[in-house]
């Protein structure tokens, strides 16, 4: 069993790099530049597309807001009292809204845009990570709480 302390590092490492990339696609659409991504052209065609904004606001902002968000409280969470009991099910939430949203848009940029932005699967991939790594802590944290409900003690 990997301990929670290992797994609340990961959720901060794989959140920052989610940051990263966010913060770029964010900047490039802030500049109005060109994203790096070869000679193919795609991120121009996803980040140009009606589909790059929700009421005027940049997906790449929202994607960075949802993963400092996550950081912040996998911090908070090291405190005692609400943060401790609540931090660790946020964060299983805005991740499991986040695949899911990604999950869309990655339907989207294969079906309907017809290009695919590196930035965006790394984005999604890093949320499902981050699902990934919120499953398994609350289940720790269920089996360390219920030891004789879950065949200990």
């Amino acid at each position: 069993m990997i301990t929670d302390s290992k797994l609340r590092s990961a959720a901060i490492v794989v959140s920052a790099i989610g940051a990263i990339d966010s913060l770029y696609l964010s900047w490039v659409k802030i500049t109005h530049s060109q994203a790096f991504c070869g000679t193919s052209g795609q991120c121009e065609t996803v980040n140009n597309s009606p589909y790059s904004e929700i009421a005027g606001i940049p997906i790449a902002y929202l994607g960075l807001g949802a993963y400092l968000v996550v950081i912040g409280l996998l911090y908070l969470e090291k405190r005692e009292g609400l943060w401790r009991d609540n931090a660790p099910l946020l964060v299983f939430g805005i991740s499991l809204v986040g695949v899911i949203y990604s999950a869309f848009l990655t339907y989207l940029e294969i079906a309907v845009i017809h290009a695919i932005c590196p930035y965006c699967v790394v984005s999604a991939i890093m949320m499902l990570f981050l699902l990934i790594i919120s499953i398994i802590r609350l289940v720790q944290s269920q089996t360390t709480l219920n030891p004789v409900q879950n065949g200990g003690g």
